[in-house]
């Protein structure tokens, strides 16, 4: 049976295809576009996501949501790939840390810097002084400071080594994709930023990235929380 991504349209699983084309595995993609109002997946998206969210993948009689969760069924089936460096080895206590502060630390980050952007731009007009009050006061009180330690490391670790876990690509790298095109995107990184701007300018020239643009139909990346 053939791995499918049910591939959302600017979304998250956009990762996955990455992940499958570096590792060069037999997958198919449905491609799923968002209801036009709304921006949210479709019917038949959420029927087939346990959580209605993207990604997720089937596999046979099973399917799978969250991404980190999808990349480590995926690599369980590729025990020889690097993309997962082996306990013991000397880059897995960096791949561990961007692993999982990719979900766990800078999307939260992400997302909550949408969401309270969306609020401001559809809250009515006697409350957008205050709602502004609000937000700058999170961002500039937990966002910022937040995304700037996580930036401040991933400039250390990637003035070390030429990915975020060693000198060759790896899962963390893949999953980290969407939230740093996502950080540049929002402003957080900048020319101060030089290491991760030249992380950028590499993930982009990787020809496993570039085969999955081709797959997801699209010129960029877009951020959609």
């Amino acid at each position: 049976m053939t791995l499918t991504v049910h591939h959302l349209e600017y979304s998250q699983s956009f990762r996955i295809l990455w992940l499958l084309e570096a590792l060069g595995a037999d997958y198919q993609v449905k491609v799923y576009e968002r209801d036009p109002k709304s921006r949210l997946a479709p019917a038949d998206y959420k029927a087939i996501s346990p959580l209605g969210t993207a990604p997720v993948i089937t596999d046979g009689d099973m399917a799978l949501a969250e991404t980190n969760a999808i990349v480590d069924y995926i690599l369980d089936q590729h025990p020889e790939s690097e993309l997962r460096p082996k306990p013991g080895a000397k880059n897995r206590t960096n791949y561990l840390f961007w692993f999982h502060a990719a979900q766990g630390s800078m999307m939260p980050v992400m997302l909550f810097g949408a969401v309270f952007g969306a609020i401001e731009k559809s809250v009515p007009f006697f409350l957008k002084g205050l709602i502004r009050k609000i937000a700058s006061q999170v961002r500039s009180g937990f966002l910022n400071p937040r995304m700037t330690a996580i930036l401040k490391k991933a400039e250390a670790d990637l003035a070390a080594s030429t990915w975020l876990a060693g000198d060759s690509l790896t899962a963390a790298d893949i999953v980290m994709s969407y939230n740093m095109e996502g950080a540049r995107n929002a402003g957080y990184i900048t020319e101060a930023h030089p290491n991760c701007l030249r992380w950028l300018e590499q993930m982009h020239a990787d020809p496993a990235f570039i085969a999955a643009m081709e797959k997801d139909g699209r010129e960029t990346m877009v951020f959609t929380g």
